[in-house]
């Protein structure tokens, strides 16, 4: 997939984490975790999720898909990027092993529900997983 740069929408996100024994939120499979990939053809983003836990988080405890509204999810994401984004770039207030790459996401860009839901969702998993808060 073609990705275009001088465009301002969501290219690559890709966070890696480190795994904390300490989380509230566990694996429970014992077989390495597979990517979080959520791509749209037709815009020519993609986001690369790689932290251990993310998908089970997806599969059994987040909301189900249609739960929240679209315009919900994008309300909630406008208000995490530019926390998340500040933290990126402060990191010697912020621990640079979460806050590791900046979300390029234009509110006047319709990125979908399917992007919009699984964004939302890491946000709200980082929250648990690493006792942060980006409220």
């Amino acid at each position: 997939m073609k990705i275009l740069k001088h465009l301002s929408i969501l290219s690559v996100f890709l966070i890696i984490a480190y795994a904390c024994s300490s989380s509230p939120i566990k694996n429970n499979s014992s077989s390495k975790e597979k990517p979080v990939v959520i791509k749209n053809d037709s815009l020519e983003y993609e986001i690369i999720i790689i932290d251990p836990g993310f998908n089970y988080y997806l599969n059994a405890i987040a909301k189900p898909v249609g739960f929240y509204t679209k315009s919900y999810l994008e309300n909630r994401n406008r208000v995490y990027v530019p926390i998340w984004n500040s933290r990126v770039n402060n990191p010697n207030n912020f621990n640079p092993n979460i806050y590791e790459n900046q979300i390029d996401y234009s509110n006047n860009i319709d990125y979908g529900y399917d992007v919009n839901y699984k964004l939302f969702n890491y946000f709200e998993f980082a929250q648990r997983k690493y006792r942060i808060n980006l409220r």
